[in-house]
């Protein structure tokens, strides 16, 4: 069933009230505003601190841009005219889209628009991982020139490593041949083998036993939670890095502390944690084996200015009645 029907204003130039509900600077508040002028929609830019701005602004509201803050079933009930919640990315696990459904509010993702920046962010903690960036940094800026050997050399490169896949979709795809043209082995875990996968196929645990580095590139969901617990964790190879660009509830954060703090495990370069945004007293915070950034590998202006235009094209489509890209749930 199709969402419920927007409005047209009185002077026959249709008008749909979007709600984008993320932090932003200059450049993206002056393209938002380029965008909304040119597409016929009124853009009100909503940061996810502001809670009464976004409560104020929510029963006006026909569209939702949202990012990672929460949307849940109270602020669905608030928004009343609301009929479009558009994903700037793939996961959804931060919407309510089950009250959504049941209000009749259409949930669409964006597959594929944030890839690019994702990959080469799992590849960057890759590298940061292998060669000790945190570590070397804060040697450097203290004016340390002469490093400790011993740390020295176990800087690493990716040739003849194994890279482990968790996922095959748009974001390992753009990965594997990358890793390959760097000399790595390359294997990797789906659901289903790929035949077009330029990556051996192992099931998980055979895949976290073989691999140097394992990447996560799956969604968040009853079934994958905690994929990597204390026992897969335990599969690992000795000082094997990990690299989590996906969710943070993947992962035993407790565990992957101590196999960390213990060297039992070398590394882990994380972009995304259980708790979100992470408590500065996290552990994993004071290692010096760990790479960490706020969520924020999608996060590229390129990244920022196509999510945009899939979402304006859903926007159209909701005003001619047309199906909607990318529609996760149905009502």
């Amino acid at each position: 069933m199709a969402p419920k029907s927007c409005n047209y204003v009185t002077d026959g130039t249709y008008d749909v009230n979007v709600i984008y509900h993320h932090t932003v600077g200059p450049w993206m508040q002056s393209f938002l505003q380029d965008l909304g002028e040119a597409s016929n929609l009124d853009i009100s830019i909503v940061d996810p601190r502001d809670e009464e701005g976004l409560q104020q602004k929510l029963p006006g509201a026909d569209v939702l841009w949202h990012v990672l803050h929460p949307f849940g079933a109270r602020d669905i009930e608030r928004a009343q005219n609301l009929k479009l919640i558009h994903k700037f990315g793939v996961g959804v696990n931060t919407i309510d889209v089950d009250h959504a459904s049941m209000r009749r509010i259409a949930v669409c993702n964006m597959p594929g628009s944030n890839s690019q920046a994702v990959a080469e962010c799992a590849l960057n903690l890759m590298l940061s991982c292998l060669r000790h960036a945190p570590w070397v940094h804060g040697q450097t800026v203290s004016g340390q020139w002469n490093l400790q050997a011993e740390k020295v050399e176990s800087i690493g490169e990716l040739r003849g490593r194994t890279v482990g896949l968790v996922g095959y979709g748009g974001i390992p795809r753009i990965l594997a041949p990358v890793l390959l043209a760097l000399g790595s082995r390359v294997v990797y875990t789906a659901r289903t083998e790929q035949a077009d996968a330029e990556a051996e196929f192992m099931e998980l645990e055979e895949l976290l036993a073989e691999s140097d580095i394992v990447s996560l590139h799956v969604p968040l969901t009853d079934e994958t939670k905690l994929l990597l617990d204390r026992g897969r964790l335990a599969l690992m190879k000795p000082e094997a890095i990990i690299v989590n660009t996906a969710r943070g509830g993947l992962v035993d954060q407790d565990c992957l502390y101590e196999m960390l703090e213990s060297g039992r495990l070398a590394a882990a370069g994380l972009d995304v944690f259980s708790e979100e945004p992470v408590n500065s007293s996290e552990p994993l915070l004071r290692l010096e084996t760990v790479v960490v950034a706020p969520h924020l590998a999608w996060h590229t202006r390129e990244t920022l200015e196509r999510s945009a235009h899939l979402a304006v094209e859903n926007c159209r489509r909701l005003r001619d009645d047309e199906p909607l890209e990318n529609q996760v749930n149905q009502f």
